[in-house]
């Protein structure tokens, strides 16, 4: 079975996060829980399922409606979940244009995923898809590779930073650790069950950056590059201890640009040089990571 919310079991009692929340909805749309039509449940009953308050619970909403994925929205009822709009070539928004380029590239025999984030947050949520069709036997690859280059905990984070400037026991730089660790393991239990579910050889493998990547990069099977840039952002969020401050990024909402190999000699010296640039970051500066 593909764990889909173990990120809520791995953080036990803490609470979950507007992006948390919204990326458990998206779930929801993409399986077919919730479809084209439906109104959402209220404010107060999304708050009192995910034990938090309405302003986190507006602040996921909000993000949906960023993603295109809710119609209607007003302040006097429940957004409803808008039809899918069908891509026409131009950038999407991460977290809708990944998982169908994922999917494909889990096509192939041998599969191979880089990717240099902030965060797993948007490769975990869009891995649902190709692991789903592992599951309904439509793929079957041979082998995964999946490497992935995420910041070190010992850096001092260019964002998310506090507004006032980081501080002895910074809350957001923990925060940031917390999601950073829950989801590289659920993503790394996802994959790695596959060995036993399906007998396919699987590596994840995770390396530390010694600065903050100002970009998302994804390169599938040596043959396509995605690119986001992280948008700044200020933004505050509610937390045990109070309301935290921020300057952040629009992660999964940022644009993702699309290099294919294939695609004309621009766009496959992009490919090449992206894959060059991450080899080189994983083999020279880069260190072994042990999530905590």
């Amino acid at each position: 079975m593909v764990v889909t919310q173990e990120n809520v079991a791995v953080n036990g009692s803490r609470r979950l996060s507007p992006q948390e929340i919204a990326d458990i909805l998206r779930e929801r749309i993409r399986v077919g829980d919730l479809k084209a039509g439906d109104r959402l449940p209220t404010q107060a009953e999304l708050a009192e399922e995910f034990g938090v308050e309405r302003g986190t619970v507006r602040q996921a909403l909000r993000s949906l409606q960023e993603d295109g994925l809710l119609s209607n929205v007003s302040k006097g009822s429940p957004p409803r979940i808008a039809a899918p709009t069908r891509a026409v070539g131009g950038p999407q928004p991460t977290m809708v244009g990944l998982a169908p380029r994922l999917a494909e590239a889990f096509a192939a025999p041998h599969v191979r995923i880089d990717a240099a984030c902030l965060t797993a947050e948007s490769l975990l949520v869009a891995l649902s898809q190709p692991l789903r069709l592992i599951h309904e036997d439509r793929v079957r690859p041979e082998s995964i590779d999946v490497r992935i280059l995420l910041p070190s905990r010992e850096i001092t984070l260019a964002f998310p930073v506090p507004v006032d400037g980081p501080g002895d026991g910074d809350p957001v730089h923990q925060r940031w650790l917390e999601m950073r660790n829950a989801q590289a393991h659920v993503l790394r239990h996802n994959l790695q069950a596959l060995r036993s579910s399906h007998g396919i050889d699987v590596r994840v493998t995770f390396r530390a950056l010694p600065f903050t990547p100002p970009v998302k990069l994804y390169l599938l099977n040596g043959t396509e590059a995605l690119i986001a840039y992280y948008m700044v952002t200020r933004r505050e969020e509610p937390s045990d201890t109070g309301t935290l401050d921020m300057y952040d990024v629009l992660g999964t909402e940022s644009l993702l640009f699309s290099f294919e190999e294939g695609a004309g000699q621009r766009d496959a010296a992009f490919v090449e040089q992206s894959q060059k640039w991450f080899d080189a970051l994983w083999e020279t500066i880069t260190t072994d990571m042990t999530l905590s």
